[in-house]
């Protein structure tokens, strides 16, 4: 039987990036482990952040982790943008990358938006 977070597309979208990311990471040079530091952690915080806010009861709590996780998706743009600028990342990843997590944010977005209603 599978968790509830298991259960939402934008848990599966999030888990793409979070390989896409690592994949980015294992690639840069030594003497950037501190860009690598914060695209490794904020990429698992989305990934962590849908699954707790999907185990909540109460719509406020689910709210809040889901706006967490856009908030870390948003930070992990701009981690990319900031790889392609030092072109540390190629084209076709950076586009990849900023493709997954535009719909992680705008699914994000809806889920807590939802949770305002109930």
């Amino acid at each position: 039987m599978p968790f509830d977070h298991e259960r939402l597309d934008v848990y599966q979208k999030a888990l793409d990036f979070l390989v896409l990311a690592n994949g980015v990471i294992d690639g840069l040079p030594r003497g950037r482990r501190h860009i690598a530091d914060q695209l490794e952690r904020a990429s698992t915080s989305i990934v962590l952040n849908i699954a707790e806010g999907a185990g909540k009861f109460s719509p406020g709590d689910k709210r809040r982790y889901y706006l967490s996780a856009a908030g870390s998706a948003t930070e992990c743009a701009a981690v990319m943008d900031i790889l392609l600028r030092l072109q540390l990342t190629e084209s076709e990843v950076h586009q990849t990358g900023k493709a997954l997590l535009e719909r992680v944010v705008s699914m994000l977005v809806k889920l807590a938006k939802a949770q305002e209603d109930r």
